[in-house]
């Protein structure tokens, strides 16, 4: 990788720069703005802005991050994906059903490789439950019960909350699409979900105008009942699930990257432990896979969210909102 580029510039651009300049020290790191803007001060880990898609294009990069707000993925990658050039877009794939299917579509056009950012899959304790889960470790699944909350003001506190991308709508805000990573993960470990019932909530305590809390019903194919709830509002950083089946439970911590496993008989075993694990890990392994997905395209990726599953995220979103409360 000689030439690589990172579109936006908030803070997941700038850990993915950095964690591109730590892998090729030597390329030449192109950065963009969202809106093509030439910031005046200094971008770190970038050795040059550009204002416009198509200086990438002529400029040949080799790889593209997209990691603008989702309702400019569509219009930032399709781009390079007609010009044969890879792109790991930032989850979601889009902001709407209609630009992840016109991005499929580009895909499957023209075959460029295309990966999307649910880098929780990449956490060893998720790696760990899809093993435990395809094991039947816990037997016939009935309930699962997903909770991940985090106060907004406390995620980045150098920043009015207000003018995040989080808590606007134009930018792609709310609790379901910010946090879709539970969406995701949900789907990859237990298949797709069908939604029974949704309440969105916009408390006055944020003053929103999208929603900062999210509770899901739904059922699996097999008819597991899933229940999950996503929120702006917690203090205390939550991200944990829970899974109840007909030989035990599962305790899946994702914060302490920690699983628990209660059996039968009453006992309880810590299956796996790492909370010390270094969670950019997560976005170096990732990236480490897309780029080998670039390198081997004939080889499916093991842990990379493709395409299409991204789309079914934001098609879940959809059928949240709409039979939502």
């Amino acid at each position: 990788m000689e030439r690589i580029a990172v579109i936006g510039l908030g803070n997941i651009a700038i850990r993915h720069r950095q964690n591109l300049k730590s892998l090729y020290p030597q390329s030449v790191l192109y950065g963009m703005s969202s809106s093509g803007r030439v910031p005046d001060e200094a971008i770190p880990h970038c050795d040059q802005i550009v204002s416009d898609l198509q200086a990438l294009i002529d400029h040949q990069v080799q790889l593209v991050i997209v990691a603008s707000p989702a309702p400019f993925h569509a219009r930032h990658a399709i781009p390079f994906i007609k010009a044969g050039i890879p792109v790991l877009i930032e989850k979601p794939v889009a902001a709407n059903a209609q630009d992840a299917q016109a991005i499929a579509d580009a895909v499957k056009q023209y075959q460029t490789p295309v990966g999307v950012g649910y880098c929780l899959r990449y956490l060893p304790s998720a790696q760990r439950m899809k093993q435990l889960l395809l094991s039947e470790k816990i037997g016939h699944l009935y309930n699962v019960f997903i909770e991940t909350g985090q106060y907004l003001p406390d995620w980045r506190p150098a920043k009015d909350y207000r003018d995040s991308v989080s808590a606007n709508a134009h930018l792609g805000g709310g609790a379901l699409l910010e946090l879709s990573h539970e969406l995701d993960y949900c789907q990859w470990l237990l298949g797709a979900l069908e939604v029974r019932h949704a309440l969105l909530r916009s408390s006055e305590e944020l003053g929103l105008d999208v929603e900062d809390s999210a509770d899901v019903l739904s059922v699996t194919e097999q008819k597991a009942v899933v229940n999950i709830h996503l929120d702006f509002l917690q203090r205390k950083v939550q991200r944990k699930c829970r899974l109840t089946g007909s030989k035990g439970a599962l305790e899946w911590d994702l914060i302490r990257n920690e699983i628990t496993l209660s059996s039968a008989n009453g006992g309880n075993d810590i299956v796996y432990s790492e909370p010390d694990w270094d969670k950019n890990q997560m976005y170096l392994n990732m990236l480490k896979e897309f780029i080998q997905r670039v390198a081997e395209p004939q080889n499916e990726p093991e842990y990379l969210a493709g395409v299409d599953e991204a789309v079914r995220t934001v098609r879940l979103i959809e059928q949240i909102k709409q039979v939502a409360d």
